[in-house]
């Protein structure tokens, strides 16, 4: 099994190309060893020192660090996912469902779902994609007062050019297609 691995945008995040499907549907983020708990994979990730966060994506996992040094972190990390794929366990545990791996509830005014219908295609079709290839997801939260809140996971959180991507590129790209469209925020 060879895993490829590419840098992201994050120098705390790298992502890692397994060369398998990681999560059939949705997405799944883990913060700390606890949340880890629901997936055999990121359980066996985080048992690595330095560690502090796991993102699976379609066809990627993205790991995220505090401390040491990529070069003594990655053939840690390069070897636990190719022993978890190679036993042939599951990414995640039975008892966890994709709601519960995605988190909150959407909120929006009556009356605004045609707008949110809008904002969620443009999402899906022109933003997702382009932040999953930097290893990281964007998900829609919610919309009130001209206002879309949206959710930054994988790489893309706490990432120093994340302000950019929501402001400069989500944010510009929502307000031409969605006039209703005032401001873009991460929550």
């Amino acid at each position: 099994m060879f895993i490829q691995t590419e840098a992201t945008p994050n120098p705390a995040t790298l992502k890692f190309l397994p060369g398998k499907v990681v999560m059939q549907t949705g997405t799944a983020e883990f913060r700390d060893a606890e949340s880890a708990a629901a997936s055999p994979l990121a359980s066996r990730i985080f048992a690595i020192p330095g560690v502090t966060g796991v993102f699976f994506g379609y066809d990627f996992v993205t790991v995220s660090k505090d401390g040491p040094e990529w070069q003594h972190l990655k053939p840690a990390i390069l070897g636990t996912i190719m022993e978890h794929f190679m036993s042939g366990a599951p990414v995640m545990g039975t008892a966890s469902t994709s709601a519960e791996v995605d988190g909150d509830e959407e909120f929006f005014e009556a009356g605004d779902e045609t707008i949110v219908a809008t904002i969620k295609e443009l999402l899906e079709t022109r933003v997702r994609p382009a932040v999953a290839q930097d290893g990281g997801d964007i998900t829609f939260r919610g919309f009130r007062d001209g206002k879309v809140f949206l959710n930054m996971k994988g790489s893309c959180a706490g990432c120093p050019s994340s302000t950019a991507t929501l402001k400069h590129g989500v944010q510009n790209l929502l307000r031409h297609f969605v006039p209703e469209v005032q401001e873009v925020e991460a929550v």
